[in-house]
């Protein structure tokens, strides 16, 4: 019999997703240094990203049963990112190419190319975006090893593959000149994000300058964010630049966006279209050179649906969004931030305090942390302060321990898989990446660990 021919395993695989018979064979021999897989429809590119597992995908927005649209190849994107989200999607589409490129970079794609094909342009792309991954690889590989975490984005403290995305994805847009908008829940380090935005960006040697919306009374937001004239009413007795004048030349920070009343919204909408503001009682336009970066937990799209925010000024503040995962979404890292934050605190207020009690570490990771990062930093501070001796129990921390239950995927083995992943990274974290202690609190074996940690890809 003779022998089936061995697919090189060290060439990078790409999956190609295009219902074009003729582009098909175009894309397939393009690339003689990959394994190219091609597949036309979307039913047929989710078997092959499972089985396949591909470094990059090129994928037409334009698939059946909507070869006119893009319906099926944006569904198929956000599949493509909620089974892999490391993926790299190169999109193509010539329906409406920059808001089509615009919403896919939104959704997590890495990059776009146009139609008709420059397969020359297309390779430089695909071989940027293969590079990239192998560079987040050895990020992730860095991230899991002897300190059990990495710092990412100017301080962003995470090993967690889906934090290290959103930092990822904030250094590519850093530059771009575009809005962005954060959203997550309170606590989950919205400004920090920022600021490392700021900090990624040209305008890192302008100012960064922070607003909460919704700290400040209405009637006050207005002279905040755009200054006043001397005597324009009672109490101003000097004239004072609002925070867009103070932010010229770097970046302004919205945090809490849905808070501005729908009256003020309309005077932000004409700063970002026109680019010049007037303070209050003043007569002339003054021309300010500021990137607004926005952060809100609401739900903008219902506040839109019920008058309560204006649908063009969400457009101009969310040209790229960027959604934070909850502490929770981010296995291992509660433990990460809390040695982090016992380090920081016991120097300040406690220097007796040294670590964690083993009690304290379970309850960390069982722990649903509703609050987020701001709560766990609360805790620890408290535990820190009133701790009697030198290690940190549950007890002082106040937790019950009772862990939420996250909703599992109902295929079998991406559930196991899963679950071996949070408890390997947990156990990694807890353990500072020591591999012989991992092994005992995994109660396995040192070989079996390296072969799980190779087979997940969590430690190099």
């Amino acid at each position: 019999m003779m022998a089936q021919p061995q697919i090189n395993a060290s060439k990078p695989k790409i999956l190609v997703v295009e219902d074009d018979p003729g582009l098909q064979a175009q894309l397939k021999w393009a690339y003689e240094d990959f394994e190219v897989i091609v597949v036309g429809d979307r039913p047929a590119a989710i078997a092959a990203l499972r089985a396949e597992e591909p470094v990059v995908v090129t994928l037409d927005l334009g698939l059946p049963p909507d070869p006119d649209g893009t319906s099926e190849g944006f569904a198929l994107l956000d599949e493509i990112m909620a089974i892999k989200p490391d993926t790299k999607v190169i999109v193509a589409s010539g329906h409406g190419a920059r808001e089509s490129a615009l919403k896919a970079i939104d959704s997590g794609a890495y990059d776009f190319y146009q139609k008709p094909v420059d397969i020359e342009q297309l390779g430089l792309i695909v071989r940027r975006a293969i590079n990239l991954h192998r560079i987040e690889e050895e990020n992730r590989r860095l991230a899991a090893k002897a300190d059990g975490g990495n710092r990412v984005l100017g301080g962003l403290i995470t090993a967690a593959p889906e934090m290290i995305r959103v930092a990822r994805t904030i250094e590519r847009v850093a530059n771009a000149n575009v809005s962005v908008m954060l959203l997550g829940a309170s606590g989950t380090g919205k400004e920090l994000l920022a600021r490392g935005l700021h900090d990624a960006s040209g305008r890192k040697g302008g100012a960064f300058v922070a607003i909460n919306c919704a700290a400040i009374p209405e009637n006050l937001l207005e002279s905040e964010l755009f200054g006043h004239e001397k005597g324009a009413f009672t109490g101003a007795v000097k004239t004072t630049e609002g925070k867009i004048e103070q932010a010229h030349g770097g970046t302004l920070f919205l945090d809490e966006v849905g808070d501005i009343p729908l009256p003020l919204q309309v005077k932000l909408l004409r700063f970002l279209q026109e680019r010049t503001i007037e303070r209050i009682g003043g007569r002339k336009s003054i021309s300010v050179d500021t990137r607004i970066v926005c952060a809100t937990h609401q739900n903008l799209e219902a506040m839109i649906g019920d008058g309560r925010f204006r649908e063009d000024l969400f457009y101009r503040l969310a040209e790229i969004v960027v959604k934070i995962p909850s502490l929770a979404e981010r296995p291992g890292d509660a433990t990460l931030l809390a040695k982090a934050f016992l380090k920081r605190f016991s120097q300040e207020m406690n220097p007796q305090v040294k670590g964690f009690a083993a009690d304290a570490l379970a309850a960390i990771d069982g722990w649903g942390w509703p609050g987020n990062v701001r709560e766990l930093e609360n805790r620890v501070k408290r535990a820190v302060i009133m701790a009697d001796g030198k290690m940190i129990h549950a007890s002082d921390l106040d937790l019950e321990g009772e862990e939420d239950e996250a909703a599992q995927p109902l295929n079998l083995k991406s559930a196991r898989e899963a679950a071996d992943r949070k408890v390997i990274r947990h156990a990694l974290a807890r353990s500072e990446g020591n591999i012989s202690s991992t092994a005992k609190l995994l109660g396995i074996s040192r070989p079996t660990l390296y072969d799980l940690l190779k087979q997940y890809d969590l430690q190099g």
